[in-house]
């Protein structure tokens, strides 16, 4: 397979024309008529380079941005004190001037002829993308084959979004070492770059064409201006009755559109997440970042579908969820949370798992959490899984949602030992929409003419609006004045007025 080298992978992602490097010659690590002065010097003609580390700047669709790439054909892109210095110097630079960092890692790891002083420049560069995190910059990684050592274990591993080669070696030992100390070779197919896709610790496999429009697709999200997010005009509520059982009936049909649906219909500049980003996956919990009309968010939505056709939400999908909690509170994105479950997994696994401790952390996270949130009720709400995702500063529902502690079948078992009574408790237990908006836990009804079902484009873009709509009043508001909103409203939830 041909891959680019990382001249040609700059060129390929920035805008033509736009790329300006950073780098000045590097300080020679290497004593003078040292074997190790003899391999760079080799490396420096070989492949053309002058450090397995190039940084600078260009455009991405007009964005400007950082970028730090590794070169391999120097020295299998090896990372020493000199290459370290290049890195931390660009990156540094990118947060003073508040750029967006792209890295494009391809490395053996430390550079072996510079020993213990080239394997802590780890912690230096790890430092100093910390540092650009925590200033609220978005930080994009596009792995190259092979990333591997301690390249992967650093700075490789702590992109907001991460993306991949296809057929990529990306591993934290390569398969050479592990054979050599071990005797025998590395299990095939576990450090290529789909495996690890698969397993929820890469966001994407893509060329490097493709990883432009990806780059550019979580930049628009990750990079917005929140300054231009207009209200618009609060969507209209004309809600025709319903009782509880019909909208729980409703809620149930094959045919209702579901959060991917929404984001079909009604978002722009989709960009997919995968997983936990700890080797975790779990498809009935997705996580994407999104833009609603103007308003970029990161979603994390609970698929129904695909939680009946693999499994039941579990604490993989949790911590799937918290992982986008944590990238809006780093970067101030607004928080949508789209509830649509028919109850959390029941089973071995999942206790073992530690499933409650994963909806405790949920709550306790999104009730404290340092960024705008909005919940959306799309369907069924059953459960401490729909719990997990309820708390925000403004609850959406959708005319025939519901929020119960249980399915009404299984309220109808505790109470009288069959399920035959589930209608009744429906409407007895308060679940429907108008229900929850009467008594404080909803703050807007999302009509449904009739039923999503039967108008999935309308009914999807007019979710969008009132998201939209509601993210725009959110980001006015002093977040400390949100804050101490949230945490008042639902002190106050059940308690009587005065």
């Amino acid at each position: 397979m041909s891959r680019p080298d990382a001249r040609t992978l700059i060129d390929t992602v920035l805008d033509k024309d736009s790329w300006t490097s950073w780098d000045a010659p590097p300080a020679d690590p290497a004593p003078p008529g040292s074997s190790y002065a003899d391999e760079l010097a080799a490396a420096r003609v070989k492949s053309g380079y002058d450090e397995a580390v190039i940084t600078g700047e260009g455009r991405l669709d007009g964005r400007r941005v950082a970028i730090a790439a590794c070169e391999f054909s120097f020295m299998a892109g090896s990372i020493g004190v000199a290459a370290a210095e290049r890195f931390v110097s660009a990156v540094e630079r990118a947060t003073r001037e508040r750029l967006p960092l792209l890295s494009a890692p391809a490395s053996g790891g430390t550079r072996m002829q510079e020993g213990a002083l080239a394997f802590v420049q780890m912690v230096k560069i790890t430092a100093a993308i910390q540092a650009h995190r925590a200033a609220g910059l978005p930080y994009l990684v596009y792995m190259r084959h092979p990333t591997t050592g301690g390249v992967f274990a650093s700075w490789a591993s702590l992109g907001h979004v991460a993306a991949a080669e296809p057929e990529a070696l990306i591993g934290f030992m390569g398969p050479r070492v592990f054979e050599s100390l071990h005797g025998y070779p590395f299990p095939e197919g576990v450090q290529v770059s789909e495996n690890l896709h698969r397993k929820g610790l890469l966001d994407a496999v893509v060329s490097a064409e493709e990883a432009r429009d990806v780059a550019i697709k979580a930049l628009a999200v990750l990079a917005a201006d929140r300054s231009v997010v207009v209200a618009g005009a609060p969507p209209e509520e004309d809600l025709r009755p319903v009782e509880a059982w019909e909208a729980i009936t409703r809620s149930r049909r094959d045919d209702r559109p579901g959060v991917r649906t929404l984001l079909k219909l009604a978002a722009t500049d989709v960009t997919p997440l995968s997983g936990t980003g700890e080797g975790e996956n779990e498809p009935g919990l997705l996580l994407a970042l999104a833009k609603f009309g103007t308003a970029p968010a990161v979603v994390l939505g609970q698929d129904r579908r695909l939680q009946r056709a693999n499994s039941p939400l579990g604490p993989a999908g949790l911590r799937a969820a918290r992982r986008g909690m944590r990238l809006a509170a780093e970067l101030g994105l607004p928080l949508v949370t789209v509830v649509d479950t028919a109850g959390a997994d029941l089973s071995k696994s999942a206790e073992e798992g530690g499933l409650a401790a994963e909806i405790a952390r949920c709550l306790a996270e999104l009730v404290m959490l340092d960024a705008p949130t909005v919940c959306l009720l799309l369907g069924e709400g059953a459960g401490g899984a729909a719990l997990a995702l309820l708390p925000a500063d403004r609850v959406l529902c959708a005319q025939h949602a519901w929020l119960s502690p249980l399915p009404p079948e299984g309220a109808s078992a505790i109470l009288y030992r069959s399920v035959d009574f589930a209608p009744e408790i429906a409407q007895a237990q308060h679940i429907r929409a108008t229900d929850l908006r009467r008594d404080g836990i909803v703050d807007r009804v999302i009509p449904e003419v009739p039923d999503a079902a039967y108008e999935p484009r309308n009914f999807c873009e007019r979710v969008g609006r009132a998201l939209e709509h509601e993210i725009a009043l959110l980001l006015r508001a002093a977040p400390a004045d949100r804050l101490a909103a949230r945490q008042a409203r639902y002190r106050s939830l059940g308690t009587p007025a005065g």
